[in-house]
């Protein structure tokens, strides 16, 4: 999708000329979806990317969608960390034995206000340590917006094969798009 191709990328370090390869793209239909899911992921890249533009249909602010790698739901398998704001309010938390959740808006915050997102998973097909991740997210609704900034890990040094990112209750809404990029090292 071209509109996910001008989100800014949060890699450092100095990125090569078509470094970044697409992977794969989910568009959510008519319905919604309670997950979305990236499977066989090719082990060709050094890290992975996931843009996206998502809104769920929960009667919520905002919400979080569970990230989980490899088929793996135990919690203590996983950490994260996280600063949030809104313009009036921050906030900070974070600890291990918990998913790696994302921020995602509901319905109670303006109509047709997608977030937009990048997640950045490093190293994940290094066998030799376990893998982390990092997320930027956030939605302006007239002013009255979310911005997220979370880290986190997946204890685990197998490679990733399969990404699944999971509305914490309610739908993924139509319309709503994920893309996975891979970048070479």
């Amino acid at each position: 999708m071209p509109i996910l191709g001008i989100m800014a990328s949060q890699i450092s370090g100095h990125l090569e000329t078509n470094s970044y390869e697409s992977i794969a793209t989910v568009s959510v239909g008519s319905g919604g979806s309670s997950s979305i899911s990236f499977t066989s992921i090719p082990a060709t890249y050094k890290h992975l990317q996931i843009r996206n533009l998502a809104r769920c249909d929960r009667t919520v602010t905002y919400t979080s969608n569970i990230i989980r790698f490899n088929s793996d739901t135990t919690n203590s398998n996983y950490s994260q960390h996280e600063l949030m704001g809104n313009g009036s309010t921050a906030s900070a938390g974070g600890g291990g034995s918990s998913a790696i959740y994302t921020l995602i808006p509901g319905t109670s915050t303006t109509s047709n206000v997608f977030q937009g997102e990048v997640i950045d998973i490093l190293d994940y097909q290094n066998t030799n340590k376990n893998k982390t991740v990092r997320i930027l997210s956030g939605y302006d609704a007239n002013g009255s917006g979310v911005i997220f900034f979370g880290s986190g890990s997946w204890m685990n040094i197998s490679a990733i094969t399969s990404i699944t990112l999971t509305a914490t209750s309610g739908n993924i809404i139509q319309y709503s798009s994920f893309a996975l990029y891979g970048i070479k090292g």
